[in-house]
């Protein structure tokens, strides 16, 4: 029986959508979401890692300005760093002795391949300290800073170190080379952490620190941080295949022993190098972030030139006054604090220094583990 038209169902037309109100609608979902991603510290992201799981962690802290053949870059986010090191996923066995190395590029190994840096050396030694194997582990970082070194000291004691190694040089010490290290100033919350919690002479509103302001802390302001940790991830099928993780150059420009007839230290000129030139403060503030802990610090060496106005200057970070000065000053307040410390600072020839007055070549390393072992078997396993 046909319907008649009077009685066919009506049917409803389709409703138009209408690009205004999606278009209104995403971007309001989007303000929510930036809103929103205001609420997290940004310091949170990159504990979650692909290190350690899908391929191996790196044997040091990821740093590198040419990602593209070094498999690397440098990035401030320290969970991302800390999270993509060999160290995060080592457990820890029990008869292992664990050792952390801090310090600047010299001790993360410049034109080192990962065996080739004091780390690298040391655990090839076969070392052990009363009958526990002696691992060690580099988480050192380029550039020169002690409150840069503490900033990483103080996250260490979550990987239960038996020991930390701490090699410094003059250059780390003046107080305007705190906090202008670029992953320092990148970290203001962390500063800011340990100024109050050790109570360092440093000025929180210093303007190398950088403050995030509402829209840093959106998810658009946040996005150069985002890329950097996944970068890094993605970088690591790629470190994990070839355990490439800078650019080694054929040939580079090698360290200056020519030098003008200049005496100045940062602002400093002779006669004198006062105690409170130098940040001894954070030396003290890492030697109680480590609690109970020892620590091991070591004048690390340093090219001496025989050049132009060598008679001035030891090469061209020091003029001989201020270096001299110095290690008087190391010794004295080592003596007087109870630090456990060794001076290395002639150990090494100059022609096994590469392109700085404090990057070693292999030989050179070899010089350096040869004795650091020795400090660390004498001052400390025998003190155990």
């Amino acid at each position: 029986m046909e319907l008649t038209l009077a009685e066919q169902p009506e049917v409803k037309s389709k409703e138009k959508i209408n690009p205004l109100n999606v278009i209104f609608k995403a971007l309001g979902l989007f303000i929510i979401l930036n809103i929103l991603f205001t609420f997290l510290d940004p310091g949170n992201m990159g504990k979650l890692s692909l290190y350690n799981s899908i391929f191996p962690g790196r044997s040091r802290l990821p740093f590198g300005e040419n990602p593209a053949e070094s498999y690397n870059l440098s990035l401030y986010n320290l969970n991302a760093m800390l999270a993509s090191h060999e160290i995060a996923g080592a457990e820890k066995a029990g008869d292992e002795f664990r050792v952390v190395l801090i310090g600047d590029s010299s001790v993360w190994g410049t034109l080192l391949k990962p065996g080739e840096t004091l780390a690298g050396q040391l655990n090839q030694m076969g070392l052990t300290c009363n009958d526990r194997k002696i691992r060690v582990y580099n988480l050192g970082y380029p550039t020169i800073s002690l409150t840069k070194d503490l900033m990483l000291l103080d996250r260490i004691k979550a990987y239960d170190p038996d020991l930390i190694v701490w090699p410094m040089t003059l250059e780390s010490f003046p107080w305007d080379k705190q906090l202008s290290s670029p992953l320092v100033a990148n970290n203001r919350t962390a500063v800011l952490n340990l100024i109050e919690k050790y109570n360092l002479p440093l000025d929180p509103n210093d303007p190398d620190l950088v403050t995030l302001t509402q829209f840093d802390k959106t998810l658009v302001g946040q996005r150069r941080n985002l890329a950097d940790i996944l970068r890094l991830q993605l970088y690591g099928f790629k470190w994990g295949a070839t355990g490439i993780d800078q650019v080694y150059p054929e040939t580079f420009e090698p360290a200056q022993i020519d030098f003008e007839e200049d005496i100045t230290f940062h602002e400093f000129v002779p006669p004198a190098l006062q105690e409170q030139n130098l940040a001894f403060e954070i030396i003290s503030a890492g030697i109680q972030a480590a609690g109970d802990t020892p620590v091991l610090i070591i004048n690390e060496p340093i090219l001496i030139s025989d050049g132009t106005n060598s008679d001035l200057r030891y090469n061209f970070f020091y003029p001989r006054w201020a270096y001299d000065q110095y290690r008087e000053m190391m010794l004295e307040k080592s003596e007087a604090e109870g630090w456990n410390y060794v001076d290395l600072w002639n150990l090494v020839p100059a022609d096994e220094f590469t392109n700085s007055a404090i990057h070693l070549t292999p030989e050179g390393e070899n010089l350096l583990a040869a004795e650091t072992s020795q400090a660390i078997l004498e001052r400390v396993c025998t003190h155990e």
